[in-house]
């Protein structure tokens, strides 16, 4: 960790020097919670090399490695319990995710802090809301997504099946949805069941 400073030292102590996500001992970097501009423990986290991309959403989701997550949802550290349910809800196409997101209570204040900071992080994104494939991997306007699993199309007679190729998607404002094309007709698909093809 660099310039260790009355802050560092506090998190270090409450950590034991370790990330207060996955445990992990390398690259420790002290992360503000937002909103808000206090820089108090209270409203800090200390966070490794491996977990920090995936906070400040510069790298995809690694599922695998936020496993980790539940252990760190039920921390005593509100914080920690804030990134904690935001990384949770980015990652609710997960079944373990969502399956944890049902589970654990909330105080009223801290899910207030953490939805805020939900919605800021959309609104200073460039105007851009993010979206993400079933995996965690980033999609763009004009990608093409594969469906991981048999869709019925509602208002249609047909199944949208497992393995069908959608080219030059459209994405919608909303993270969760998608448009794309399939037999013809324009239809919204839930990112949770597409996977970015390659």
């Amino acid at each position: 960790m660099s310039q260790p400073s009355p802050l560092s030292d506090t998190l270090q102590e409450r950590s034991g020097d370790q990330c207060e996500l996955c445990g992990g001992p390398d690259s420790l970097e002290v992360r503000h919670v937002g909103p808000g501009e206090d820089q108090d423990s209270a409203r800090c986290v200390l966070i490794c090399g491996t977990c920090t991309p995936q906070v400040e959403g510069d790298a995809a989701l690694d599922a695998t490695h936020l496993f980790c997550l539940q252990e760190a949802i039920w921390s005593e550290v509100p914080a920690v319990v804030v990134v904690s349910w935001r990384l949770l809800s980015r990652l609710s196409s997960e079944v373990w995710a969502q399956d944890l997101l049902d589970q654990v209570y909330l105080e009223e204040e801290v899910l207030q802090w953490a939805e805020q900071g939900m919605v800021d992080e959309k609104e200073s994104n460039d105007e851009h809301v993010r979206t993400f494939d079933s995996n965690g991997a980033e999609l763009f306007e004009g990608d093409s997504v594969t469906l991981i699993k048999d869709l019925d199309v509602k208002g249609t007679a047909f199944v949208a099946k497992r393995g069908t190729l959608v080219k030059g998607i459209r994405l919608t404002g909303d993270p969760h949805n998608i448009e794309g094309r399939v037999n013809k007709i324009s239809i919204v698909l839930k990112t949770c069941f597409l996977k970015k093809a390659n």
